[in-house]
């Protein structure tokens, strides 16, 4: 279950290059909230001898790719941003997606790190040298780069999935992905059909369904949604925040801790609060019976058979009031083809579209998703395979045996639940606590010891037994917490407060420093 890693008779041993000095000290991968953040840290703690490669033409990581109408983040703006780096200029208080790009934008320009980023540089593989300790980092244009540490900044949200459906390469229409929005294309008075009923898919559709002709939205699973408690941020509180940044930190305060409650607490505690559950499910039907008040039939197809917390919740004031247009059709009846025309639902019947809308998501924890990359360790170990044969697992999220010198920011059970952006700091820390520390030691190699990693692992296993995932009638929600084994790797079973604390204090024994000759 979490023994030593395999070795990989397939992935041949590198050539041994002559010891020497790299080409970096730090090899950030991925330029989202979650690469700059980790160059921010670096620079803060005196480090400049790094990189951030990115494979895209930009920063900004997801915020940059998803622009599709009514896009916003699903907690408070005041939570959703670094700690050292509040925004007095959010317009909501859930800001729209195109603002956290301009944020992403602002933080790499304010603190300098922009500068360190290398655009349209997509790693293939990533090799770690015995023999120099050092990381050998393969690029997809067929240059190869070095650097003592690397870390994996890369997020979860990198390939899109698309629906497994039969047939649907050979639709004639338009075919947009949510992550990929095609914003030539115009709506306008076109038939669209919308296949996905996710958080993305609670944001899109009260954005299009105005300007279609007819939408059909094809549920498979129903969410949970909350209302939603979104005003404009006034100018002359925005000057306020501005001018007396305390007033923001204590809103800040506040937000983090009703989203501490809704979205962590009730989840990873669910066996010793299941009433936070229970009352976060009253909400989410009130909700609905506020939008939809006069049809019962309707209602009953919009609420999940499922718990509260099995998959993300969401937020929304009038997601559900949609379906009462009458331009608006839900439908439940599986979906059997696509054709090159419309949809054919396994009851027979063909609906015509112009547009065939994906609100599918991404993958998750997939091999070939996270990392992104190859990553080789010593002993020709494969992080990849490790994972897809021993189950997602890493000392704290950020660091598995044979990987020396690497760190991920989203590693399995890094993520709290709450923000993005308590991981990156708490991941961070972690990262550069190492690091610092093989500096002050004087030593090439940090790698967490085989029994510090396991004995972490095991208390995971032990904490998920309490969470909502194993004991709400989480079967039936088709959730991306959830892996190939069942376990459910997005979300760590622990408070944000819980990991920001543990990245700080974690012992150091639990690593072992060498040097090149030890």
């Amino acid at each position: 279950m979490n023994g030593s890693i395999a070795r990989s008779r397939s992935v041949p041993k590198p050539a041994r290059p002559p010891v020497g000095k790299p080409d970096y000290e730090v090899i950030i991968i991925g330029a989202g909230f979650s690469g700059i953040g980790a160059a921010i840290k670096l620079r803060e703690n005196g480090i400049e001898d790094f990189a951030i490669l990115e494979r895209a033409g930009d920063l900004g990581g997801t915020w940059r790719d998803n622009t599709y109408p009514g896009i916003a983040v699903d907690i408070t703006s005041f939570t959703y941003s670094y700690s050292f780096e509040p925004n007095p200029n959010w317009s909501r208080v859930f800001a729209p997606g195109a603002e956290l790009f301009k944020y992403a934008q602002h933080c790499a320009n304010k603190y300098d790190v922009k500068r360190y980023m290398r655009f349209n540089t997509a790693v293939s593989k990533t090799i770690f040298d015995e023999a120099a300790d050092i990381w050998r980092v393969h690029l997809e244009n067929g240059e190869i780069l070095t650097a003592r540490y690397i870390i994996s900044a890369t997020g979860g949200l990198i390939h899109p999935k698309l629906p497994e459906i039969s047939g649907i390469e050979s639709f004639k229409g338009k075919t947009i992905h949510t992550a990929r929005w095609d914003h030539q294309y115009d709506l306008a008075g076109k038939r669209a059909a919308v296949v996905g009923t996710g958080a993305t898919a609670v944001q899109l559709i009260p954005a299009i369904a105005a300007k279609l002709a007819h939408l059909d939205v094809y549920q498979r699973t129903p969410i949970w949604v909350l209302g939603k408690a979104d005003q404009p941020v006034p100018e002359w509180l925005q000057a306020i925040f501005q001018q007396i940044p305390a007033t923001q930190r204590g809103i800040r305060l506040l937000t983090d801790l009703l989203t501490e409650i809704v979205m962590v607490t009730g989840v990873v505690y669910f066996k010793q609060a299941p009433w936070l559950i229970k009352g976060a499910e009253a909400a989410g039907l009130r909700n609905l019976r506020r939008q939809i008040p006069d049809n019962p039939e309707m209602r009953a197809k919009l609420t999940p058979h499922y718990g509260f917390g099995c998959k993300r919740p969401t937020f929304s004031n009038d997601y559900f009031r949609t379906f009462t247009r009458e331009n608006v059709e839900l439908i439940t009846t599986p979906i059997e083809r696509v054709t090159r025309s419309g949809i054919v639902t396994s009851d027979g019947k063909e609906r015509k579209v112009d547009v065939l809308i994906c609100a599918t998501g991404y993958q998750t924890f997939q091999r070939g998703n996270l990392p992104s990359y190859e990553v080789i360790g010593r002993d020709r170990s494969d992080l990849g395979g490790f994972w897809a044969e021993h189950r997602y697992q890493a000392y704290e999220g950020a660091s598995v045996p044979k990987f020396p010198n690497f760190f991920l920011v989203l590693g399995p059970y890094s993520f709290s639940g709450s923000s993005w952006f308590a991981m990156v700091e708490a991941q961070t820390t972690h990262a550069l606590r190492c690091i610092k520390e093989a500096r002050r030691r004087k030593t090439t190699r940090v790698e967490v010891r085989q029994e510090a990693h396991d004995r972490h692992f095991r208390k995971i296993l032990r904490r998920q037994k309490n969470t909502v995932f194993f004991n709400n009638n989480c079967t039936g929600a088709n959730s991306y917490y959830f892996d190939p084994n069942g376990d459910a790797p997005f979300l760590r079973p622990a408070s944000s407060y819980e990991m920001l604390w543990k990245s700080r204090h974690f012992p150091m024994t639990h690593y072992k420093f060498t040097r090149l000759g030890q």
